[in-house]
């Protein structure tokens, strides 16, 4: 009995429970597949069978809906890198260009808010440096649900923009950019030594909306690490003990991967170079004038609708980005 109560409250249990949890909704979205499958053949032979033509709508639906479930199940099981199932640390900083790169910012910043909530995946701001004429200088998300950096992985980079600027009077056109940057959430498994005496702890007033007590106590915590001069932020807690908790999560995530890109043995799924946020470095490019379409560089992936991207249909970028990595 002393066995199986250690067995149960250890580390090694949880971790146990929840692969197969997981293990057993992927069996699962496999029985569902198959039964719609199942189904779609069955309803295939009556039509054939009665020569039933009102059916022929109801059929093109069914396929293009198994089609689609099959098509995502198939993506999902490239997600194999160690760290694809965790949540996912989102940054964006707007690159040189003043009003227009920071507005530039704060749409990618919607763009990517609500691709996260038509997945399923919650979006909290961890820390947000907005300016005073327009759109956000930068941006700290944690998006948390399964398998978000498996996806958001892909949006690591520099993204450009090009349209007609509506902080331009005479209409010209304008070329922008903004960098993204993607972490893993990491649990307490992963274990990182820092000094405390390489860490520099400043705290700070909040800024923007957040209540009286976050804007009139200095709850806000920056955490600089001086031997690599990372430096990272969150304001949006209620407490600076939780802000520094959750800042202390960004910044171990940061040295992992400094770590594994000094001694090139970076963790498969892990990717990514640090650029200027400037011409010439982007992974893809949204053109809104002189045409429409997204196209991603490194894939090949374009999409004519560049609205329905900026809603958040980022779904075949990703998907085309999973396929081509491995």
């Amino acid at each position: 009995m002393q066995l199986e109560g250690f067995w149960e409250d250890s580390e090694e249990a949880a971790q146990v429970l929840q692969n197969s949890k997981r293990l057993k909704e992927k069996v699962n979205r496999i029985d569902n597949l198959k039964n719609a499958f199942d189904d779609f053949k069955a309803l295939l032979d009556l039509c054939e069978e009665e020569n039933e033509k009102t059916l022929l709508s109801d059929i093109e639906n069914d396929f293009t809906k198994l089609k689609n479930e099959i098509e995502k199940f198939s993506i999902a099981t490239l997600l194999r890198g160690e760290y694809d199932k965790n949540n996912a640390i989102f940054t964006i900083h707007a690159g040189a260009g003043g009003t227009e790169a920071q507005d530039w910012a704060i749409m990618l910043l919607r763009m990517y808010t609500r691709w996260a909530e038509q997945n399923g995946y919650s979006v909290k701001i961890l820390d947000m440096l907005k300016d005073t004429e327009a759109g956000i200088k930068s941006a700290a998300l944690l998006i948390e649900g399964e398998n978000a950096y498996g996806y958001l992985k892909s949006e690591k980079g520099v993204h450009r923009l090009v349209r007609i600027s509506p902080f331009d009077a005479a209409g010209k056109r304008h070329t922008s950019f903004a960098s993204v940057d993607v972490m893993p959430e990491l649990d307490d498994s992963v274990n990182i030594d820092i000094n405390p005496d390489d860490l520099k702890i400043d705290t700070y007033r909040a800024s923007g909306a957040g209540g009286q007590h976050v804007n009139k106590t200095d709850s806000a915590v920056r955490i600089t690490h001086i031997p690599t001069g990372t430096t990272v932020q969150c304001q949006n807690e209620r407490s600076q003990h939780s802000n520094k908790e959750m800042a202390m999560k960004m910044l171990y995530a940061k040295l992992l991967e400094i770590k594994e890109q000094e001694h090139k043995e970076r963790i498969e799924d892990i990717k990514g170079e640090y650029r200027e946020i400037a011409w010439g470095s982007q992974i893809r490019s949204y053109v809104f004038h002189p045409y429409s379409m997204v196209k991603d560089h490194r894939t090949g992936e374009e999409v004519g609708n560049v609205n329905a991207v900026m809603d958040g249909d980022l779904d075949r970028f990703i998907n085309a980005y999973l396929v081509w990595e491995k």
